[in-house]
């Protein structure tokens, strides 16, 4: 018998909310007393989550982790799928690259042994904990893809998880997608969905009211919530499929522009998050070399396929503006990860492991070399920055697959117990580093900030606001915000009853 009781929170398509709605469950039965665990039994995202033995897993289950007030492992997330280029993925297998793979090969080849591997993290999580929160992926209604699928109702049923469905009403439509989801369910798994959560509202209530009433009498599924629109949340996104909202946080009358350039296969974006709470930054996304501007400083993120994304900058002219900027010193450039590989002199990929393309120049702006390698580094790390002549303590992790050669004599950015990692221009206007997180380490957020705001002739701005401190209080919001709108009790006495059922079938 296991001890855990879990309940799965499915969407009838991407992005309707499932992951902040697993994430305040997560909280809410954490806050209630209750040993909590998230669980996602396959990912696909680019923005991934480094537990504290240096194993890759996705971002959402690493914050829900949080959430619970518990430390991530692979058994939250024992599939994580990462695209590399179209029809074909880096499969993550406990944390670790397993193989690449095509979607048909993966289907065919893998389904087995990806049953196997989420079975056993899920007997394990049972055993460990009182409350699984299970999040689906997607849709479960994919008809052509259920026969395989390892993601959703197959997880309800292997974990005997009551169902909640969330319908996105942002997006218009919500009754249809709710109603079309349930009726193409397999009757055992549309007897599994205990009822739906209305996402994202704003509005007046009385005009939903009637909608409410038809789809209870048409479905017989209750409403158990109708979650309002909550502005201004910290905390991380899952994947690039959101993108398009972080231009709803812009405010052009800010006084320092931040650009960050939007490449294709751009990874961990939400480095760049603790800028959105910052009240002198304004943060915008680019795509173009006629949006960039004479941004204050210009930010290269993570990429999954540093070549393909470097030469998408070649192609759009950004990486010619970007060259330009710096040489008439008009933007502090920072590159992050596979964008601190592109500010080096050359790309090498000889053995294809992100792309078919095996080379490329960089920028030129730092005296390195990077070899993509077959080998992945995920860790997390710690040291001392130096820049702008101060010392700072700093933290963050590592998730790359390119070993970086530097070739002249420089000052490392941070100096760690192992060693020195990172790189930075003699006028320290270029710099570029491995460290994921680096920006959410408030000391040096601040520095960075300040030393913009100088060359423009502003004020400095000191004691700038906490952002781990922002993330304990956006769990705590949430959480209270899916209380006062979701039946918490009716949820709590389904899955007590799923239990129980469970108990008798054996």
């Amino acid at each position: 018998m296991s001890k855990a009781l879990p309940v799965m929170f499915q969407g009838t398509h991407s992005d309707a909310g499932k992951s902040a709605i697993v994430t305040a469950f997560c909280r809410i039965f954490y806050q209630d007393g209750f040993k909590t665990v998230p669980f996602k039994s396959q990912n696909m995202a680019l923005n991934s989550y480094i537990t504290v033995d240096g194993k890759e897993i996705g971002r959402a289950q690493g914050v829900q982790a949080e959430a619970a007030g518990i430390m991530a492992t692979t058994y939250m997330n024992p599939i994580l799928i990462k695209p590399t280029r179209d029809n074909e993925s880096q499969i993550v297998v406990h944390g670790k690259p397993y193989k690449n793979m095509k979607a048909t090969s993966y289907r065919s080849e893998f389904f087995e042994t990806g049953l196997q591997l989420i079975q056993e993290s899920l007997s394990v999580l049972s055993h460990s904990y009182e409350r699984i929160v299970i999040e689906g992926a997607g849709s479960p209604a994919e008809v052509n893809l259920n026969d395989r699928e390892m993601v959703n109702m197959r997880i309800a049923r292997m974990a005997n998880a009551p169902v909640v469905l969330i319908g996105d009403i942002e997006k218009g439509g919500v009754f249809a997608s709710l109603v079309g989801t349930l009726q193409l369910l397999e009757p055992q798994d549309r007897d599994r969905v205990i009822g739906v959560i209305i996402n994202k509202f704003r509005g007046d209530m009385s005009l939903l009211e009637p909608g409410l009433k038809w789809f209870e009498a048409y479905t017989g599924k209750p409403v158990l919530g109708v979650v309002p629109y909550l502005h201004h949340l910290n905390i991380d996104a899952e994947d690039s499929v959101i993108l398009h909202q972080y231009t709803a946080l812009r405010n052009t009358d800010k006084e320092l522009d931040i650009a960050v350039i939007q490449y294709p296969k751009i990874s961990n974006f939400t480095d760049i998050d603790p800028f959105f709470v910052e009240s002198d930054c304004d943060v915008r996304f680019v795509t173009r070399a006629d949006q960039l501007g004479e941004p204050d400083l210009i930010i290269l993120p993570g990429s999954k396929n540093t070549i393909e994304d470097f030469l998408f900058m070649q192609e759009s002219g950004i990486a010619d503006k970007v060259v330009s900027l710096y040489n008439r010193r008009k933007s502090l450039i920072f590159g992050i990860c596979g964008g601190y590989q592109m500010l080096g002199q050359h790309i090498h990929d000889p053995f294809a492991v992100e792309s078919p393309e095996l080379y490329t120049k960089g920028l030129g702006l730092l005296p390195l070399s990077t070899t993509i390698t077959q080998e992945k580094t995920t860790v997390l790390s710690e040291g001392t920055l130096k820049l702008f002549n101060k010392d700072i303590s700093v933290t963050g992790y590592e998730i790359h697959m390119g070993e970086s050669e530097i070739h002249d004599m420089f000052e490392a950015l941070i100096q760690t117990k192992n060693g020195k990692e990172g790189c930075k221009s003699p006028d320290e206007q270029v710099i570029g580093t491995y460290f994921h997180g680096i920006f959410h380490n408030d000391a040096f957020r601040e520095l960075l900030l300040n030393r913009i705001r100088e060359k423009k002739g502003l004020s400095p701005i000191y004691d700038r606001v906490s952002f781990n401190r922002l993330r304990e209080e956006a769990f705590d919001r949430l959480a209270e915000h899916v209380r006062n709108h979701v039946q918490i009790d009716v949820i709590e006495q389904k899955m007590a009853e799923f239990q129980r059922r469970g108990i008798e079938v054996q």
